[in-house]
């Protein structure tokens, strides 16, 4: 039952018969757009142009037909390039594929344990601050391909676009550093002017024909094979699970939350759309599990491409399944004619998908929000250049969580009460005004938790010399061991100096914790608990005259 739930259903195929005419030629659309992005996007994974072609042919496919999304685009990205290329670096080609397939199986795992619903806990400004990291990143990436020099060893982007653009400085081409800015200049420039028309393939297209009918030169991609390379398994080796577990679990989590974040953008898009977060990480599952079988580097959802798809009026996925097709009909067709790219092209588009991530609206609203989310938005920038991705996003929800324990902990309080409202009967003036001198009522407002729990032991302690004092915990909203443990410790104290505790309005389940750490059972069988502050007043008033304390004042009378 769990399985029939997370593969392809009826409703799909329904969808693709309203109106194919309109969701092919929005398919022919983003992969006019996704073929300069695949190219660049696997020559900077490190496996090459004919990886990036195949998996956004072999993954585009999978992943729209088995997604939860109709109108999701897969492929490579750059932001798995970032996690990729230090893979490539110390495990070689093979490693990346051997952690395409698993990180599949882990979002197939994922899927299966319903773990989609999580991803949507992710804050805005860590998601924000990870975009402008990796979009630093792809931008450094590039700087072989501006500066037309060969890529240097080690995977530290900073240190490498760094170390090229000192070679560069001693001995300049100026030919692909103006033909990468140029092509990014064209891209940025059209897509305000006319953001319907391909400007990328347009900007790449001239730039092929000028290195190649002008005197003019720059690197090219080279030749490439016509077709889909045959299935392979050779990659596989038990032996290497362990030492590329780490490496597998970013890229699952990495294809996991970049995917269900652009499924969520194309849902604001389209206010008739709602994508399917678990059957999301199936088809991303399906996808990366198949790819690189075909020799294709792990894959995830395009916010870029899925955001063409639904501009050029895609309703179904077939738009998505036709993109994968018509770049299949490319490479089959075209292959020698993709090879005369130059790559000081491809790097000026990639150079101008980076700036294009970044929406400097919503990065400066929450700039002004409030300096938490500055914080962590910038952290989290700044750890995604630094750091690897993951660890990014992990160490910006743990600053998120942080700031927000510390934020209901403010709103935690503990409150000196008058005992008038709830004093029971009929009393003088001068009976009241002993009752206020030796019996103090406290309400504690908000958790009794961790964070705020040892500021409610200091405030109770300094508690001046009274006879009775009583504990009001209706308006606790939650108790946590900490919380019970520390309050323990202030009853302890108060009664340590001779004064005696009352609690009233426990609320269900609060009591639980309390009595498992023997907060209540005490006082419990000493009778000073009580359904109601009115009850404890009473008790604490019964308490004073037997030791003597309201003798003075003869008992009230009913009027």
């Amino acid at each position: 039952m769990r399985l029939r739930s997370l593969l392809p259903r009826a409703s799909d195929y329904t969808a693709m018969k309203r109106s194919p005419g309109r969701d092919l030629l929005a398919g022919v659309t983003v992969a006019i757009v996704a073929l300069p992005l695949a190219l660049g996007f696997g020559i900077s994974s490190g496996l090459g142009a004919q990886a990036g072609l195949v998996t956004a042919i072999v993954a585009g496919f999978l992943a729209a037909f088995f997604g939860g999304s109709n109108l999701q685009v897969s492929g490579p990205t750059g932001a798995m390039t970032v996690v990729l290329v230090p893979i490539v670096a110390t495990h070689g080609p093979a490693g990346v594929l051997m952690v395409g397939m698993m990180a599949g199986l882990m979002l197939l795992a994922l899927a299966w344990a319903r773990g989609g619903q999580y991803m949507r806990y992710v804050p805005a400004p860590v998601i924000e601050g990870f975009t402008i990291g990796i979009a630093a990143v792809i931008a450094l990436q590039q700087a072989p391909f501006v500066f037309g020099l060969p890529q240097p060893e080690g995977h530290n982007v900073a240190a490498m676009a760094a170390s090229l653009a000192a070679d560069f400085a001693a001995d300049p081409n100026w030919t692909p550093l103006v033909m990468a800015l140029g092509v990014a200049a064209v891209i940025l420039l059209g897509a305000r002017w006319r953001p319907t028309l391909p400007f990328s393939l347009l900007a790449v297209v001239a730039a092929t024909a000028l290195v190649h009918l002008t005197p003019l030169s720059a690197p090219t991609i080279g030749a490439l094979p016509s077709g889909i390379p045959a299935p392979s398994l050779d990659f596989v080796d038990p032996a290497n699970v362990g030492p590329l577990m780490g490496a597998a679990l970013a890229v699952a989590a990495l294809a996991g939350l970049e995917s269900l974040l652009s499924a969520t953008v194309a849902d604001g898009m389209r206010v008739d759309e709602r994508h399917d977060p678990d059957r999301e990480l199936f088809g991303q599952g399906v996808a990366n599990l198949v790819s690189p079988i075909f020799g294709g580097v792990p894959a995830t959802a395009a916010i870029a491409r899925t955001a063409v798809n639904v501009r050029a009026g895609a309703g179904s996925r077939l738009a998505a399944i036709t993109h994968a097709v018509v770049l299949a009909l490319v490479v089959l067709a075209a292959a020698p004619l993709v090879g005369l790219v130059p790559l000081a092209a491809l790097g000026g588009v990639l150079l101008a998908t980076s700036v294009r991530m970044i929406e400097v609206g919503s990065v400066r609203a929450m700039m002004r929000s409030t300096r938490g989310d500055a914080v962590v938005l910038v952290l989290t920038a700044v750890a995604t250049l630094a750091l690897d991705l993951v660890m990014a996003v992990l160490l910006g929800i743990a600053v998120t969580a942080l700031l927000a324990l510390r934020a209901v902990s403010r709103d935690a309080r503990l409150n000196r009460v008058g005992l008038s409202e709830d004093m029971p009967g009929d009393h003088r003036s001068e009976e009241r005004a002993l009752l206020d001198e030796h019996i103090v009522a406290y309400r504690l407002d908000g958790p009794l938790f961790f964070a705020a729990a040892h500021r409610f032991l200091l405030e109770l302690t300094e508690v001046a010399d009274v006879s009775v004092v009583i504990l009001r915990m209706s308006r606790v909203s939650t108790v946590d061991a900490t919380g019970a443990l520390v309050l323990s410790e202030a009853i302890q104290r108060l009664e340590g100096r001779g004064i005696t505790v009352l609690v009233s309005g426990v609320r269900k389940g609060h009591d639980r914790p309390l009595m498992a750490l023997g907060v209540l059972s005490r006082l419990h069988d000493q009778g000073r608990v009580f359904g109601t502050t009115p009850e404890a007043i009473e008790h604490a008033h019964g308490l004073l005259r037997e030791n003597g304390a309201l003798t003075d004042v003869p008992a009230s009378t009913p009027q």
